[in-house]
């Protein structure tokens, strides 16, 4: 039988900035697939997924959308540093490890450059052992539109 995603957890922590809670009240993904942020500020953001049966692909390894998915979350909670809404307006990702169902993935996003409306961010997956997963880099744009809180 697949073992399931684990279940979400609703709260956002109070010590969260208002614009990544505002954020992450929403993200239904982030709840579908177990993503818990584990350390977030301006231009930072860790966050951890334990990989499940359901989370693999037909080689029995975690899905690249999955790491994907986890380094796009970790980049979209960094690069969203005051309360007008950023984008990403690109990303790219090297898959340099497979994992397997149990391990559990972090995400550390880190700004590298930001200036006006554009901001460049990098982004290391790790398995629990320490291996480098995958390296993304990601692009973003801020908008004119604010957050809600």
């Amino acid at each position: 039988m697949t073992e399931l995603a684990p279940e979400p957890v609703p709260t956002v922590r109070p010590e969260v900035r208002p614009e990544v809670r505002a954020m992450m009240r929403e993200d239904n993904v982030r709840d579908l697939l177990g993503i818990t942020l584990v350390e977030e500020r301006a231009g930072r953001a860790v966050m951890t997924l334990t990989v499940t049966d359901a989370l693999t692909n037909g080689f029995g390894i975690t899905h690249g959308g999955v790491v994907f998915t986890l380094a796009d979350t970790a980049f979209a909670v960094a690069c969203n540093e005051d309360e007008r809404i950023t984008i990403s307006s690109g990303a790219d990702i090297a898959f340099l490890a497979p994992t397997t169902s149990g391990d559990v993935l972090t995400a550390t996003a880190v700004r590298r450059a930001r200036r006006g409306r554009t901001g460049l961010y990098d982004v290391t997956v790790t398995a629990d052992d320490g291996t480098v997963v995958a390296e993304m880099r990601g692009r973003s744009h801020t908008t004119s539109r604010t957050l809600t809180h």
